[in-house]
């Protein structure tokens, strides 16, 4: 769970630079993706290759028959649904402190230019600090935190957006394609080096589609919000669009 703990500090710095729909979608994320995978549904899944049980005492058949049932395990396809769903945000995060840092570049050479207009004009200390605060009010009125989410930066966290609910479509779609909407009870192999068809049984099998159906709907539900999110922007958009003209 270290590479989870990691990515959970990184999106903590995300959560600043996003929206108020974002931040929804960083808390599902935090709390019904990541505590859930490292709290709950890691223990549920331990046991799935150790109880993978096949009526039959030929080597190697239980553990073809196991890869065939379970190509990549449940609990490490959602860690890497994280990381991936989650790598697009890095991008954006990375540009969000681009231009934070240029734009406090821009205030600090402001400010230096004022500085040196008024004392070429020999105006008090006093006085100088007063004026250089009035002039650089509209240059504080932005969070010192945040880069304002306009121009490049808002085009970055649209296409961040639509890259990660492409990637959250293609993980939905492959846990459907690798073990559909449940688990069965009974899984039947006819592998080689199996002597015949044999029959394999999943432990806890009711307990893990639980956990299946629940993390493939906090999937959906982040897809939503991640329309949602899209949606919002371009009302913001088009309503800014409408004032100017």
């Amino acid at each position: 769970m270290v590479n989870l703990n990691i990515l959970g500090g990184i999106l903590e710095e995300i959560n600043i630079h996003s929206t108020p729909v974002g931040k929804i979608w960083l808390t599902i994320l935090f709390i019904c993706r990541m505590l859930v995978i490292g709290v709950a549904a890691e223990d549920v899944w331990i046991d799935e290759q150790a109880e993978f049980i096949c009526n039959t005492h030929q080597p190697g058949c239980r553990n073809v028959c196991y890869d065939l049932a379970f190509p990549i395990s449940p609990i490490r396809y959602w860690v890497l649904q994280v990381i991936s769903v989650s790598s697009p945000s890095l991008v954006y995060m990375g540009h969000a402190l681009y231009r934070l840092r240029a734009l406090e570049k821009v205030r600090q050479k402001r400010k230096a230019l004022l500085w040196r207009e008024l004392e070429a004009a020999d105006v008090e200390p006093a006085v100088a600090r007063k004026r250089i605060e009035m002039d650089m009010k509209p240059f504080y009125q932005e969070q010192l935190d945040k880069s304002p989410l306009r121009g490049s930066l808002m085009r970055t966290y649209v296409a961040h957006i639509i890259i990660r609910s492409v990637v959250e479509v293609a993980f939905m779609t492959g846990q459907y394609l690798l073990y559909g909407f449940h688990l069965l009870t009974l899984f039947k192999c006819e592998q080689d080096p199996c002597p015949n068809t044999v029959d394999c049984f999943v432990s806890r099998p009711t307990e893990k589609n639980v956990y299946m159906v629940f993390m493939q709907s906090i999937a959906v539900l982040s897809l939503f919000l991640s329309i949602m999110e899209v949606m919002h922007l371009t009302c913001i958009k088009l309503e800014v669009c409408a004032r100017v003209h």
